[in-house]
């Protein structure tokens, strides 16, 4: 799979929270001072997987999201930890750890809330990220090390379930390729091959074109930042996908489904911050897309 792109000044992790029974955590955030330790222990396990890690500033937003968060266009999510980096105040010499998390009155500002109609999921993640003159050497130590051997530590683990109010099962470190490997598995787990394709062009390539014309699947073209599916009627649907079929039930059945495969895409497509746009195509020419 193509590598995600990157600024090359910053590498971007999550630590990932698999939640127990999928039961969400009590709180969105730790608290400020909580969250620097957090940053803390989190500098001093990379550190353990690439010693380079320590010449650089790392950023941890102490708040829970769900994957598809920081597996949208832009990287939004970590692009906010990379602000609130710039805008912390003070200088130093030596690289900093950062941690933020809730203010005095346990309150998030609105770029740390995560989105309300994606909670309940059973995997949560905490967007960190590294900069700095050492970031070279640590991010290809990560890269080829962390998904096998970035579980946290227990006193990292604790904190977070002690201080999210979360019932855990594991919690790991991940770079965010590692994240879209993981999303990719569970999409073509799923049937999804053809979504996590648009999807991945649009993360990764967003200035590129594709066009998935893969029947049964729905007739959809990623390009200028959206995605457009087709609207089919019955009969051109017919031709396309069931050429031989004569059952009027079985058409029916089939194109009802089509059209659920069709909004199906739309919800997962929207849930990844991809704009998605239906367009009438009566004949089903693929052109109707462009």
């Amino acid at each position: 799979m193509s590598q995600p792109s990157a600024s090359p000044a910053v590498f971007r992790g999550v630590i990932a929270i698999e939640l127990r029974d999928g039961t969400p955590p009590a709180r969105a955030a730790l608290p400020a001072e909580v969250a620097g330790e957090a940053a803390a222990l989190l500098g001093r396990d990379l550190a353990k997987l690439a010693a380079d890690a320590v010449d650089c500033d790392l950023a941890l937003m102490a708040a829970h999201f769900d994957p598809a968060e920081a597996l949208r266009p832009g990287w939004p999510l970590h692009q906010r930890v990379v602000e609130l980096l710039q805008r912390a105040p003070g200088q130093s010499p030596v690289a900093r750890l950062m941690g933020f998390g809730t203010d005095a009155q346990g309150e998030l500002p609105p770029p740390m809330q995560d989105d309300a109609a994606l909670r309940g999921g059973g995997l949560r993640v905490l967007p960190f990220v590294l900069r700095g003159p050492g970031l070279a050497a640590t991010e290809e130590q990560l890269e080829s090390k962390l998904f096998d051997c970035g579980m946290a530590q227990a006193d990292l683990a604790l904190l977070l379930q002690d201080g999210l109010g979360a019932q855990v099962e594991h919690i790991r470190y991940l770079s965010l390729h590692d994240l879209l490997a993981m999303m990719a598995m569970q999409y073509q787990h799923a049937g999804l091959d053809g979504l996590w394709l648009l999807l991945e062009m649009a993360l990764l390539a967003p200035e590129e074109a594709y066009l998935l014309d893969a029947a049964p699947e729905p007739l959809a073209r990623y390009g200028e930042g959206e995605v457009r599916i087709a609207l089919l009627d019955p009969t051109a649907w017919q031709a396309r996908n069931a050429p031989s079929e004569r059952d009027p039930a079985r058409l029916e059945r089939g194109f009802a489904h089509f059209q659920m495969r069709q909004r199906q895409y739309a919800a997962v497509l929207d849930t990844h911050g991809v704009p998605v746009q239906f367009v009438h195509c009566a004949d089903g020419d693929a052109g109707c897309l462009h």
